[in-house]
């Protein structure tokens, strides 16, 4: 038996049960009634709240619309009817939800929430005040339940039947809707709204097509208890009214299965009408009950039911999953997934420029893409590449410039728009619908260029091509046997070949990869760059990757960006060998502060040592056993790539993330594991790449939270009183009073490193201190950090090798989140042959 007919089948069973069980605890054939409408309002509610995603506080707006909307067409147009007032009840419900969806769906998060709640507010009080139309405070009455055929609904066990017809109905259907191509699709929206609108879902229109049926369904209900007790009244538009029904959805579980509602419904009306009768304050025991469930049992009833049942009936683990795993070599990208042979460009991007603010993030930037070609993008820290593909994708619309694909313009249309266009694209962090099988990640993207993509009644699962091109992309990349494993239960690399198969599933003409090989172990790398030279065969990739060494080893031709724009497009040959290339990964060799030289190093105090951290960003391994050290008096600069885990060790060290393995020493205490603030109060003192100063608070109210909260008496380090720092930031001095927003960026960078220096810090963590500030403003901070290693160490990332080089006594080179070079700085600064061995391709 299916799952379907199970649930058919239960439901069946409890509303014949349900009028024989409730006289039983005392309650009424009414109360039933009230039980089956309830469930069909919170139905409507969880296909908002659960499957969508969206959390409305006010869909009590539309149940009591619903019930005045029937009694009005009764009493003035239908006299005597029954069917038809709901009915029209249903359309009128349907009509206004459009138009207010429409509205308020241009709002996410919090606002659409927020807008429902003052939707609800308003409707209330029109049904409050509006006395000549709805009865006002008394409420709307004067009406009857009719009768249909020989049917007299005015018999409560009568109107009973009806009701759970109609009820079982609407379980009927809702079942069917949530397996049609349009339900899988807001399981989507639910997960990764992003995710979903890349794949080519309108995701606005579903969104927005569920929003009226949910409402639809509630009103729906609304009709059905109006006509039950006879009068319909503001108190069923009301907050407390939405409140009610959010508490059902709940407690009785959102994810865990369709019936979940409703459990919650009956739990609600027996808490209601039994523990009424022991105290007068139930509601506040309920509200209790409710907080326990939202912070312990999320899954609510049936979801505890789930685990109950889990716990004797475990599924199969992930390395069981893994053992029936069948990977095939050599494999071909299925024909069916293979675009049309093309000649000429596939891609082309010319003079796209954007700006963020004043910041020119990309600056007339070109580059195209050709069949069979494997086009790579590389450049530093802050370059563009990014930004880049997003404009080419369609996350960003370009203020200048053009991209054309097989010679149609693109450039501005949506991500969907551009996803159907023949555009596909990864993401720098693996980006699934980890509540969702593999298969299911895979299909829906095949599923998002079917016609029938917007089908309500038909089952998704008879998709019939979907279907067969689905399983043939899982064995191509090497899924099959574990592809009803849920993409969040996946090891990195598996997630990483999941995001890819999103892509590739698309039947794409073309495919943005963005550092697909990011975070996984050797043997991973090796597998997925087959994979894409492969698939590269039929499909052209364009790839931005911080494995520089592996991506030259074969692509065919690179594009290399620097400061927003490219500096040369070439062959890998070209680019090794170019010497401005050269010179944005390795320096020129000079100092760039005039009359600075390298600095040599000390045998001061340890005050920093992290041995063997390993730290994780989810499943991506970004740290893998790191080392480092720092000692009283010196700078210690911490270099490498893109993507090499610079920034993270900087984190690691604050407190930001916690390391899974390995150890902090602070002046030789054990500081693992302890928070940023403990950090913090510890002595350490991080300043962020961007600066992260409190905008709208002066320099004087940035500094005093700064030392807010932490020792100042110097026995965690240097006593940083304003005149100490003013000494080394006069300029800050003349500002006191300026809003931080108002200072230039230098002024910005001055202001953050000292609000950290306030707490009384003995360990300084910059992070990009040089990054888009004047030559004359780095020289000066240059400086500055040279005096400050006297009163305390500093750990500096910064893309700037000249620079840092310049600066610092030590270095420890990154690769891979592991250190694999440590020694003096001098060395590294004067001998560029020195330099590139180290630090070049």
């Amino acid at each position: 038996m299916s799952s379907q007919t199970k649930t058919l089948a239960v439901s069946a069973l409890v509303l014949v049960l349900l009028p024989v069980v409730l006289p039983m605890v005392g309650l009424t054939l009414t109360t039933a009634t009230m039980v089956v409408s309830l469930c069909i309002a919170v139905l409507g509610l969880n296909l908002l709240m659960g499957y969508t995603g969206l959390v409305s506080f006010g869909h009590a707006a539309w149940f009591g619309m619903g019930g005045y909307a029937a009694a009005l067409l009764q009493k003035n147009f239908l006299p005597g009817q029954f069917i038809l007032p709901v009915l029209g009840s249903i359309f009128c419900v349907a009509v206004i939800a459009a138009v207010v969806g429409w509205l308020i769906l241009r709002r996410r998060g919090v606002y659409f929430s927020l807008l429902t709640l003052a939707f609800t507010a308003l409707t209330f009080t029109v049904a409050y005040r509006w006395t000549a139309l709805t009865g006002g405070e008394d409420g709307l009455g004067g009406f009857t339940r009719g009768s249909i055929g020989p049917l007299d609904l005015a018999d409560n066990l009568t109107y009973y039947i009806v009701v759970a017809a109609i009820g079982f109905g609407v379980l009927y259907s809702m079942i069917r809707l949530t397996r049609s191509p349009f339900g899988t699709v807001l399981l989507a929206i639910r997960e990764n709204t992003l995710r979903a609108e890349f794949q080519g879902y309108d995701v606005q229109r579903y969104k927005h097509i569920a929003y009226i049926v949910s409402a639809s369904l509630t009103g729906l209900a609304g009709a059905l208890s109006g006509f039950l007790h006879y009068i319909v009244t503001a108190e069923s538009t009301s907050i407390e009214m939405s409140g009610e029904l959010m508490a059902m959805v709940v407690i009785g579980g959102m994810h865990a299965h369709i019936l979940g509602p409703a459990v919650g419904v009956v739990f609600f009306i027996l808490f209601r009408e039994l523990f009424s009768i022991a105290t007068s304050d139930w509601m506040f025991w309920f509200g209790v009950t409710f907080v326990a469930f939202v912070m312990y049992l999320p899954g609510g009833l049936v979801g505890l039911g789930e685990k109950i049942w889990r716990k004797f009936h475990p599924l199969p683990e992930e390395t069981a999953a893994m053992s029936r795993r069948k990977i095939y070599e050599g494999l071909e990208l299925p024909e069916t997934l293979r675009p049309e042979p093309t000649t000429g460009e596939v891609l082309v991007a010319e003079q796209v420029s954007i700006n963020f603010g004043g910041i020119k993030a990309v600056q007339n930037a070109s580059l195209s893409v050709k069949p069979g070609e494997i086009h790579v993008l590389i450049g530093p820290n802050g370059a563009g590449k990014t930004t880049l593909f997003n404009l080419i994708s369609g996350l960003y619309k370009p203020v200048s410039g053009n991209v054309r694909l097989l010679g149609q313009a693109i450039h501005g249309l949506s991500p969907q728009e551009i996803c159907h266009s023949g555009l596909a694209r990864s993401f720098q962090i693996t980006s699934l619908f980890n509540n969702l099988s593999i298969r299911e990640n895979l299909r829906l993207s095949g599923q998002a260029k079917d016609p029938h993509r917007y089908g309500i009644w038909r089952d998704a699962e008879r998709l019939v091509d979907v279907n067969r091109d689905t399983a043939a992309l899982i064995r191509f990349l090497g899924l099959e046997g574990i592809e009803e494993v849920k993409g969040g239960d996946l090891s990195y690399g598996g997630q990483r070949l999941v995001d890819l198969g999103i892509a590739l599933a698309s039947k794409p003409k073309v495919i943005l990869l963005d550092e697909p090989l990011a975070g996984l172990a050797a043997a991973e790398r090796e597998r997925v760059g087959r994979l894409i030279v492969t698939m590269a065969r039929y499909v052209p990739v364009l790839i931005v990757e911080h494995d520089i060494d592996r991506v030259l080893s074969f692509c065919q031709e690179v594009t290399v960006m620097n400061e927003g724009q490219v500096l040369i497009n070439g062959t890998p040959e070209i680019v090794r060998t170019d010497r401005k290339v050269q010179e944005i990964y390795t320096g020129t060799g000079t100092p760039a502060v005039v009359g600075c030289t390298a600095v040599t190093s000390t045998s001061g105090e340890l005050v920093l040592q992290a041995d063997n951290l390993h730290t994780f960003y989810g499943k991506s391994h970004i740290l893998n056993g790191a080392t480092l050290e720092a000692r009283k008096g010196e700078i210690v600069a911490l270099l490498g790539r893109n993507g090499a885990g610079k920034s993270t060790f900087l984190k690691t060290i604050a407190g930001i993330v916690t390391p899974a393995d390995g150890k902090l020493l602070l002046h030789g205490k054990d500081v693992t594991g302890l928070s940023p603030w403990q950090m913090a109060r510890a002595g350490v003192g991080y300043v962020p790449q961007g600066r992260g100063v409190f905008a709208g608070m002066t320099v004087r109210d940035n500094l005093a939270l700064g030392r807010l909260a932490r020792r100042t008496d110097g026995e965690t380090g240097t006593v940083w009183d304003e005149d100490k720092i003013f000494d080394y930031f006069p300029r800050l001095k003349e500002r006191i009073n300026s809003h931080a927003d108002y200072l230039s960026g230098g002024e910005q960078q001055m202001l953050a490193v000292a609000r950290a220096l306030s707490g009384n810090v003995n360990l300084l963590l910059l992070d990009e201190p040089f990054e888009g500030l004047a030559p004359a403003i780095v020289e000066d901070l240059f400086r500055t950090f040279d005096r400050l290693r006297q009163d305390v160490p500093i750990i500096i990332v910064e893309h700037n090798l000249d620079l840092v080089l310049a600066l610092a006594d030590r270095v420890f080179a990154l690769e891979n989140g592991k250190v694999f070079h440590t020694g003096p700085a001098e060395p590294l600064l004067k001998d560029m042959d020195y330099r590139k061995q180290i630090l070049w391709l």
